[in-house]
Order: structure tokens, then sequence, then C-alpha cells
């Protein structure tokens, strides 16, 4: 049986996702009003991931897949393609896989290397759909600069997403 502490809490749960979703969109969009940081195509800083970071710590590993469904999903209607869609989708479950994964054998510690390996398998994953969308395998020249700039990258998140989970939120009680 629920009681009326449960239904807040849950409601507390959905609301608190969903501002998270809106939050990585808009980190989203900001990010890609920034010029190019290399000059390699697909290397971007990807700070949307620190809200994705920060949902998988404050609320689970359900909710986080939630936040970087919409967010992706968003992202690729309001503002790409079916093309970019595919990297999304493909980039960000297997940067969240690893997250769960990484966070676990951590045990919740040292959230810059959850994000490193984030940003690695997000490059991957990105690699992955290229192979499938180009349907060859000289995309696989990117790979190392890739892998630098998804660790680097994934460090910063990583280390931004643990400085924001020391603020206090309210919380449903």
């Amino acid at each position: 049986m629920h009681t009326h502490t449960d239904n807040s809490k849950r409601t507390y749960r959905i609301a608190v996702t969903g501002l998270l979703a809106a939050m990585g969109l808009a980190v989203y969009v900001l990010e890609s009003a920034l010029p190019p940081l290399f000059p390699i195509p697909g290397i971007k800083p990807g700070l949307s991931n620190i809200i994705t970071l920060f949902a998988l710590k404050r609320l689970g590993k359900k909710e986080a897949g939630i936040v970087l469904l919409i967010r992706v999903l968003l992202s690729g209607l309001l503002f790409g393609n079916g093309i970019s869609l595919i990297y999304s989708v493909l980039g960000g479950l297997f940067a969240l896989g690893i997250e769960i994964v990484t966070d676990t054998v951590l045990k919740g510690r040292h959230l810059y290397l959850t994000g490193a390996f984030g940003g690695l398998l997000h490059n991957a994953g990105q690699l992955v759909a290229a192979l499938i969308i180009m349907r060859t395998a000289a995309v696989m020249s990117y790979a190392p600069y890739l892998a630098i700039a998804g660790i680097a990258a994934g460090l910063f998140t990583g280390l931004c997403a643990h400085f924001l989970l020391k603020i206090k939120l309210p919380s449903a009680d």
C-alpha cells in the first residue's frame, strides 16, 4: 500500500528527472552554439553528460537513462536529423552503460574515472554508428583521436558532476 510520503517521493523523482532532462537539453543547445574546439569532426566536450552523471548519482540508473534518452531524442528531433540521432543514441547508450558499470565497480567513488570511461565509450558508440552508416572501416582512423578526446572530456565532465553533487537539493520529505 502506498502512503502519501511514497507518492510525494515518486512525484519528486519524476519532477527532478524532467528538470534534469530539460537542463541536459539546455546544456546541449549551449554547447552546440560554441565554435569547434578541435579541427577533428565529432570532438566536443560533451557537457550534457554532467547532467546524466548527476542523475545517475542522485536518482539512479533508470532515471539517468530517462534523462539521457529524453535529451538525445529531443535534441535529435529539434536540432538534428535521423543520422545524428543514431550517433547520439549509440554514443549515449554506450556511455551510460559503462558509467553504470564503472560506478558500481568503483563503489560510487572517483566520478572523474566514471566520466572518463563514459567519454571513451561514447566515442566508441559513435564509431560503431559511423561503421554502420558509412560502411567503411576508414572511419576507424579517427579512433585514437576520439579515444584521447573522449577520455579528456569525460574526466572534465566527471569532475564537474562531482562538484555539482555537493550542492544540497531540497528533498521530497
